[in-house]
């Protein structure tokens, strides 16, 4: 984080141009494991998961994006206003600096959730840190939040969204992952 604490990333300090970054690759209809990211990635994974973030303007804030690999496909193929987040130093490879800041550690959270009208969690590592950007920030403009990761996993994260959440599942082999990933998309229901 910057000195002002305001998620600069500093590894960012000189602006990375887009022909610095590594080039994206073109995906397949078949899922493909890619270095530096958990989820097997295609091109029908890719459209619906796109087409389950909302368009620019609004925001959607990926939350652990690591490498940002996935984050730079949906960015480069769809017009999202996406930005990921990830722990300081990032394993950001992928994404340009405009679309990517830290936190100082893992139990840090990104205030950019509390305008974030959506949020994704791709195999998140601790089940706290749905729970707690829930509770810091679910409140405020989240209305959708997915989350991917092993279908086994799901059974202790699916505690996270209790009243207040309508809860869908995917199978991601039905949406060109692999067969043991599951998408839960989270919607806010409103009274």
């Amino acid at each position: 984080m910057g000195p002002a604490g305001d998620g600069f990333d500093p590894e960012c300090a000189i602006e990375r141009d887009a022909s610095r970054l590594p080039s994206v690759p073109a995906l397949s209809s078949s899922p493909t494991a890619y270095p530096g990211c958990c989820l097997a990635l295609s091109a029908p994974l890719l459209q619906r998961l796109c087409s389950l973030l909302p368009p620019t303007p609004s925001l959607t804030l990926s939350i652990g994006s690591g490498a940002g690999l996935l984050e730079a496909l949906l960015l480069e193929h769809h017009a999202l206003n996406l930005i990921g987040v990830d722990v300081h130093p990032t394993p950001n490879r992928y994404l340009p600096c405009t679309h990517h800041r830290t936190v100082p550690g893992t139990r840090f959270l990104e205030p950019l959730a509390a305008n974030a009208p959506a949020w994704l969690f791709v195999y998140p590592r601790r089940v706290a840190l749905v729970e707690e950007y829930l509770d810091a920030y679910g409140k405020g403009s989240v209305e959708r939040v997915v989350w991917i990761g092993p279908r086994a996993d799901w059974d202790d994260y699916k505690g996270c969204f209790g009243r207040g959440w309508h809860v869908r599942l995917e199978s991601a082999d039905e949406l060109g992952g692999r067969a043991w990933e599951l998408v839960a998309v989270a919607r806010r229901m409103h009274a």
